[in-house]
């Protein structure tokens, strides 16, 4: 394949999935590393795309990618980071689940031997998920409904949010900068993850490896108000250092 329809198939491949890995991409084009890291810088340096750790990601920082492909894109990487998160939330126990693909992947993964849960969420994929199980009891926060993921944001959802005192607080997010700051797309979506944060005694964060270093336009606060980071690969040096000078608890699933 010649290296302009190469690059083009990047473009689109980053522009669908919001990342791509190095690894993928020489498994694709069945080309070399050495190939592909070309391609990438080229492509970075004619700001096409933006170079990540392991791979590229997407260079406007004003617009998600679609849920239904943030759906589908590290789907299996979520779910070990899933299976990793819900060990450490014991049965009995208050929390809330926020918007996001990943908080999904987690409320799912919460239905196989959990009980006796009480869960608030703005969150209707998750609200829909757990209601079915009998020993736990879900409340879904008021507001409005973005027709295109479920989530409910608004002034009435930081309200409703701030009415509750939990255990945990589940966080999903689209970018972690190299400085440690956490990144999202929407103004409202943060202001309610703001509020989760500060009404959960313990905040923990699963994010998969394709938001380390991934650029997105609104700032949700720092890395150091979490408790605990569940990824499936180890992040980029920078942010371990962020992590280690914070005294920040990290596992790779």
């Amino acid at each position: 394949m010649k290296a302009i329809k190469r690059h083009q198939e990047i473009i689109e491949l980053v522009t669908t999935h919001g990342y791509v890995s190095t690894e993928d991409l020489v498994d694709k084009f069945h080309v070399s590393p050495q190939t592909i890291r070309r391609d990438l810088n080229e492509l970075a340096d004619a700001n096409k795309i933006k170079r990540n750790h392991g791979g590229a990601t997407i260079v406007t920082s004003s617009e998600n990618s679609s849920y239904q492909s943030r759906k589908v894109s590290s789907h299996a990487e979520k779910e070990r980071i899933a299976a990793q998160l819900v060990k450490h939330i014991p049965n009995g126990a208050t929390l809330f689940i926020d918007i996001g693909t990943t908080p999904e992947a987690i409320a799912k993964a919460l239905l196989n031997e959990h009980n006796d849960l009480r869960i608030v969420t703005n969150n209707i994929n998750v609200a829909s998920m757990l209601m079915h199980k009998e020993s736990f009891r879900v409340i879904l926060a008021g507001g409005e409904v973005r027709g295109k993921d479920g989530g409910v944001t608004g002034e009435s959802t930081i309200d409703f949010v701030a009415q509750f005192r939990l255990d945990f607080g589940i966080l999903g997010i689209s970018g972690i900068d190299y400085d440690g700051s956490l990144l999202d797309f929407d103004y409202h979506e943060v202001r309610v993850k703001r509020a989760i944060i500060e009404n959960s005694r313990s905040v923990l964060l699963g994010v998969d490896h394709s938001k380390f270093g991934r650029n997105a336009m609104v700032k949700l606060g720092g890395i150091e108000e979490v408790d605990l980071v569940i990824t499936d690969m180890k992040p980029p040096q920078e942010i371990c250092n962020v992590l280690k000078e914070n005294d920040i608890n990290i596992e790779v699933a």
